[in-house]
């Protein structure tokens, strides 16, 4: 997502959002501020972890949002990401989650819609895929999308996410992704790491917002 630096965008008076600056986007009952961006350089992990390299992941904000734009894999690999509980010593939050897509080939074949269980967790601790399998490694390939993670600091309620992905899998195949679930904790979650599968992220932006 490329945030413009001037000008409105009006979408409708559920969803309209008024672009200012780069740094703050107005929207409908509150905003969307710019906090932190990274660059993937053949990286192993991408993390945002409060308090360290001026990102903040706290009551500041109820809800946060991740954007990925064209995370390239050095290997056919799952783009992924776990959160960490304050004071956690590791991204392994206990998760429960629910996982489809559609995908469709470039030759017209294979349309499908799916719920894949294979891809969704119950009470587990694994990083979570939140891309189809296999993002391709062509030079023109990569997978994009966004994650919102609703109120990680509080105390009182487990902490939800929903995610959505689009990338080409295999070299001729598009795939839409929906992930939805928890993290099953009631501990404040101060980071989130995201990273792929196996091999590192060659290429690729993820930008951090938080929405008031």
């Amino acid at each position: 997502m490329t945030l413009p630096t001037s000008g409105l965008i009006t979408i409708n008076d559920r969803g309209a959002r008024a672009a200012t600056t780069f740094g703050s986007v107005a929207a409908v009952g509150g905003n969307m501020v710019f906090i932190k961006k990274l660059t993937a350089s053949s990286s192993g992990t991408l993390s945002f972890v409060d308090g360290t390299s001026d990102v903040v992941l706290d009551s500041t904000y109820k809800e946060y949002m991740f954007t990925f734009n064209n995370m390239h894999p050095s290997t056919g690999a799952n783009f992924s990401f776990q959160g960490n509980a304050a004071g956690g010593s590791g991204f392994n939050e206990t998760m429960t989650t629910t996982f489809f897509y559609a995908y469709h080939k470039e030759d017209g074949s294979d349309g499908t819609l799916m719920y894949n269980t294979g891809r969704d967790l119950a009470q587990s601790t694994s990083f979570h895929t939140i891309s189809a399998d296999d993002t391709g490694t062509d030079n023109d390939l990569a997978l994009s999308g966004y994650l919102h993670l609703f109120n990680p600091s509080s105390t009182t309620f487990v902490k939800h996410f929903i995610c959505r992905s689009n990338g080409t899998r295999h070299g001729n195949q598009t795939s839409d992704v929906y992930v939805g679930g928890y993290c099953n904790t009631t501990v404040a979650i101060d980071g989130v790491q995201f990273k792929m599968s196996s091999g590192n992220i060659d290429d690729g932006v993820i930008k951090m917002y938080g929405v008031s």
